[in-house]
């Protein structure tokens, strides 16, 4: 089957198996590998991205359900001169990283929840993160960052 979405304000278009998830597309047919896969069941939010302004897991989703959806991923977060974005900018100033893997999720929620509330309290950034799971850190630094990048604004 023919799926079309805009992706990072792209247009595409691909034939696709009907069971093709939205992660699988951006990762095999895209070449988009930021979107990370880590469990396959939608428990750890290492796959999210923004899909018609709402952050969601993209393992949970199939790729023609987002028929002409408009969808972002960390990759198209960035200025196209290479300006990181706020939420990005904030990660690296702040520590909010170590391996990494659970990072473009965490920065996809975390635009979602600025877009909502451009001032959230420690605990509103924490129940915001509460899908998307960390094995590296305590999630101080995380916090610290999204607290960072919303000061920016």
């Amino acid at each position: 089957m023919k799926v079309s979405m805009t992706v990072n304000g792209v247009a595409v278009s691909h034939d696709v198996e009907p069971r093709t998830l939205l992660v699988q597309y951006l990762r095999e047919n895209l070449g988009l590998t930021g979107t990370h896969v880590g469990c396959d069941t939608s428990s750890c939010g290492a796959c999210t991205l923004i899909v018609n302004g709402e952050a969601v897991k993209s393992c949970s989703l199939l790729a023609a359900q987002c028929e002409g959806a408009e969808v972002m991923t960390i990759e198209g977060l960035a200025a196209s001169d290479g300006t990181l974005h706020p939420i990005q900018e904030g990660f690296r100033e702040k520590h909010g990283l170590q391996c990494g893997y659970c990072t473009p999720g965490m920065i996809m929620s975390s635009v979602q929840l600025l877009q909502r509330n451009p001032n959230p309290s420690d605990q509103e950034i924490r129940h915001a993160l509460e899908g998307n799971f960390c094995r590296c850190t305590g999630y101080d630094n995380i916090v610290k960052a999204v607290q960072w990048a919303a000061s920016q604004s």
